[in-house]
């Protein structure tokens, strides 16, 4: 199957799920699942869910059996972007070509939306453990895996490493990202290989290629954030320095930060040497994500 045509049914098979464990409820609580629903359908790439399914994939083919774990991570990352955009934070008027949730919903509305995704996406694990066919030590090693990736060692971590720069060199700056970004890129592939039964060999090297892709990824927004078409970006360009913040093109300019782009996804690539031709949608998601413009 042809790469996209795949990745787009990988795509579907997340939204369907999503829709399953976030419905629209008619009670007197249902602005905040309007909220909640607006952002989780806003778009998106789904790249985490996408990658918990393949690394699991490569190890075992009862692909229901990860859905859960998929669909937290991606309500996960949603609620960090909800946060993000607020006022309190980077304040951005528009994200994936539409209104940002707090625009739509207002700042209250929007931070509880974010709280209650959060908290979905454990609900999600939890409430449909009978259909997750993995011995019950996986899934708490993999509840751990997630809960630690979004927390003050992971993505919180890196946000607020992001808000009150303390430094402004290029150690500081992947220490950020490998926490802002990275964490939860890096949970989407050990989650999926621990669930599917990988050796500690493998959940190493699979780490390490979500290291490396996960820097990458940021290192490619921020140079969109340059040199993306706004309408094509779904968001406004510039504002990085506009805002005067620290990014890679910030602090080593464009064609360094290619260069450096460049060799982090050659690093996440040979980091999947060992597993042969079973890592070939994984090196293709890497050049996808090389080569895309939003």
């Amino acid at each position: 199957m042809e790469f996209k045509t795949w990745l787009n049914s990988k795509i579907k098979i997340t939204e369907k799920h999503l829709d399953i464990y976030l419905p629209l409820k008619d009670n007197r609580q249902k602005a905040i699942y309007e909220s909640m629903r607006y952002s989780l359908f806003a778009g998106g790439k789904r790249i985490r869910p996408v990658l918990m399914m393949e690394t699991f994939n490569m190890f075992n083919d009862n692909e229901n059996s990860i859905m859960p774990f998929a669909c937290a991570i991606e309500m996960i990352h949603t609620y960090s972007l909800i946060h993000d955009d607020l006022p309190a934070m980077d304040d951005d008027d528009f994200r994936r070509g539409k209104s940002t949730n707090h625009k739509v919903y207002g700042d209250a509305l929007a931070i509880l939306a974010g709280d209650g995704l959060l908290n979905k996406a454990f609900e999600t694990v939890l409430n449909n453990i009978s259909t997750i066919a993995i011995p019950a030590e996986k899934i708490l090693k993999s509840l751990e895996i997630l809960s630690n990736s979004s927390g003050t060692e992971g993505m919180i971590g890196g946000q607020v490493t992001d808000m009150f720069v303390e430094e402004r060199n290029l150690e500081y700056l992947e220490y950020m990202h490998k926490l802002k970004t990275g964490a939860l890129i890096k949970a989407a592939c050990e989650i999926g290989a621990t669930a599917g039964g990988a050796t500690e060999e493998e959940i190493s090297k699979l780490s390490d290629y979500a290291h490396y892709l996960g820097l990458a990824f940021q290192v490619k927004d921020d140079i969109l954030d340059f040199t993306a078409d706004e309408e094509e970006l779904g968001k406004p360009i510039g504002s990085d320095e506009k805002n005067d913040k620290l990014t890679y093109v910030t602090l080593l300019g464009l064609e360094k930060s290619q260069e450096i782009l460049e060799d982090y996804t050659d690093k996440a690539v040979s980091s999947l040497e060992i597993f042969g031709e079973r890592a070939e949608r994984l090196r293709e998601i890497a050049e996808y994500l090389l080569k895309r413009k939003n």
